[in-house]
């Protein structure tokens, strides 16, 4: 018997007891969840560096185009700075385990989508990719069984 063989079983040895975390779709999820906390509270403070420049100067953004939801550039620059903030702060709750987190994450995330394609007009680039982003954080926090999976 070669020494190769005859580790096989054992812990460490072989390929028996290799780890592999890249199938785990549970895995996949919770780690998804806790990104989603880090692109919530990121997205969150750059909402509230948006909105701060809005309010602050209303020649900061430049409408493209003509759009239906027009709003004067002021009272976008409150609803990113109240918006970011909230979204911040649910995203800390999340990266801290808070139990309320989770449903208020997707619930923000879903109006997040929702503010940044009314807000296309002023930033199209930078709106698709927070769509893109609120889509991930739905899903990975509507994925994410990481408290059921924590039973008795």
């Amino acid at each position: 018997m070669s020494s190769a063989t005859a580790h096989e079983g054992e812990p460490g040895h072989g390929h028996a007891h290799r780890h592999d975390h890249g199938s785990d779709p549970s895995a996949w999820a919770g780690g998804g969840a806790m990104f989603a906390g880090v692109l919530m509270l990121v997205n969150g403070l750059l909402g509230v560096f948006a909105g701060i420049a809005g309010i602050a100067k209303d020649d900061v953004y430049e409408r493209v185009g003509d759009y239906v939801y027009k709003f004067d550039l002021a009272t976008w620059g409150w609803i990113h700075l109240i918006l970011g903030l909230v979204i911040a702060a649910t995203g800390w709750g999340i990266l801290k385990g808070a139990g309320w987190a989770k449903a208020v994450g997707v619930a923000l995330a879903a109006l997040g989508i929702v503010t940044q394609f009314l807000w296309l007009p002023y930033t199209p680039v930078w709106a698709v990719i927070s769509i893109a982003i609120g889509l991930f954080v739905i899903w990975a926090l509507c994925t994410d069984t990481s408290e059921q999976r924590t039973g008795p």
